[in-house]
């Protein structure tokens, strides 16, 4: 086995992990084959030259004193439990039969050559050795793709399975993403590249090492806008907040410090092309774009648009707004079947309750069209000009 270390070498670029972890998973291997050979409650340690390339493998017996109760271990299970003498540990007063000068924590050291005990000391290495490689292996990949949680991924739809489950390939890895977790009227076959929010990295069972996709967080919503939005991914514009009915519609917040960017303008993109792009790709959902406001009352105001709110009280401490509306504005405030009033619940982080006072609400372009008119016809201004 005087060539295993460049073997080990090998594996590591075979299997892309790196070599530390590799060496790691050598010397957890030859720990516990070790053990294997000889008793479980031994301890071993295995000592790795890089330079000449070659290891060793010491059985060490830590020196404690008479009374310890770490000189044995219970084995089994409750009730057939039992002491049995550690292999690992040994009393003061005999230790000092072989040298006196020996103290409490010194440790005893004795050579294990793996290579005395034939073909068992082989296979029983080779065995351990491919289930620590392997769970390195599936350690880098999980620190991987944790790494990416929270980001787009983007994948091949390998099946759906009987319950709806979608199965992505994703890299190494497989996704899966879930009924819930997939937008309302999407279906996908076999070969579709699809794109999704990678919610967590898990292991199960059933799957083993998977990814959990989702289509339905607002965080997918929030990750398409930068990737569609040069101002948002480059920090320009940034998001506040999103609320999402999935399919259906959705409200972002937008906020910038710029005063030569317009953050909604930017969003949305010459003739709606940023926003559109967004849109078809979350199913056509349709998606309002809001100016944040440090201030309650106006940022709640604009999270209720197209509604035109007439006035409106906030508590702070209780999270609670309630807003005073006419009623021709009240059922925009509302939205079909409720999903205005939510999404503006959501965005906000209020609790929002419509109070309904009367009037009518008039528009304000009305009052801008009528000034245009008065402006363009009234020329009494002009008339000193041609005196």
């Amino acid at each position: 086995m005087e060539k295993i270390l460049d073997i080990i070498d090998a594996i590591a670029h075979e299997k892309n992990i790196s070599k530390e972890h590799a060496v790691e998973a050598f010397q957890e291997a030859l720990s516990n084959t070790a053990k294997k050979l000889t008793s479980f409650t031994s301890t071993f340690e295995v000592l790795i030259d890089h330079d000449t390339k070659t290891y060793s493998v010491n059985k060490v017996i830590t020196v404690v004193a008479d009374d310890d109760p770490k000189l044995f271990v219970e084995v089994g299970k409750e009730p057939n439990t039992k002491e049995v003498e550690s292999d690992s540990f040994i009393p003061l007063s005999e230790a000092k039969e072989f040298d006196d000068s020996i103290e409490l924590g010194d440790q005893l050291k004795e050579a294990f050559i793996l290579e005395d005990h034939g073909r068992t000391a082989s296979a029983n290495l080779f065995r351990e050795l491919e289930y620590h490689i392997q769970r390195r292996v599936e350690q880098d990949l999980f620190e991987k793709y944790r790494e990416k949680v929270g980001t787009v991924m983007l994948g091949t739809v390998n099946r759906v399975d009987a319950e709806d489950n979608t199965h992505v390939e994703i890299g190494e890895l497989k996704g899966v993403m879930t009924l819930r977790n997939r937008i309302k009227g999407e279906k996908f076959k076999r070969g579709d590249s699809i794109r999704a929010l990678l919610r967590y990295v898990s292991v199960d069972p059933e799957y083993g090492l998977f990814l959990e996709l989702t289509r339905t967080s607002p965080k997918f919503l929030e990750s398409l806008m930068a990737t569609e939005v040069p101002e948002i991914d480059d920090g320009l514009v940034e998001i506040i907040a999103a609320a999402r009915i999935p399919g259906e519609r959705a409200k972002i917040a937008l906020k910038t410090e710029q005063m030569n960017i317009d953050p909604i303008g930017a969003a949305v993109g010459v003739k709606g092309v940023r926003i559109n792009a967004v849109s078809r790709e979350l199913n056509d959902e349709n998606i309002d774009c809001i100016e944040f406001s440090p201030i309650p009352e106006v940022f709640i105001t604009r999270a209720l648009s197209p509604a035109i709110s007439q006035s409106i009280k906030v508590d702070a401490e209780e999270k609670k707004a309630v807003v005073n509306i006419t009623g021709d504005q009240k059922a925009k405030a509302i939205g079909k079947s409720g999903i205005n009033i939510r999404l503006a619940s959501m965005l906000t982080g209020y609790t929002i309750e419509l109070n309904e006072i009367e009037g009518v609400t008039e528009r304000q372009v009305d009052s801008s069209e009528n000034a245009e008119a008065a402006k363009t016809t009234d020329t009494t201004a002009l008339a000193d000009l041609f005196k």
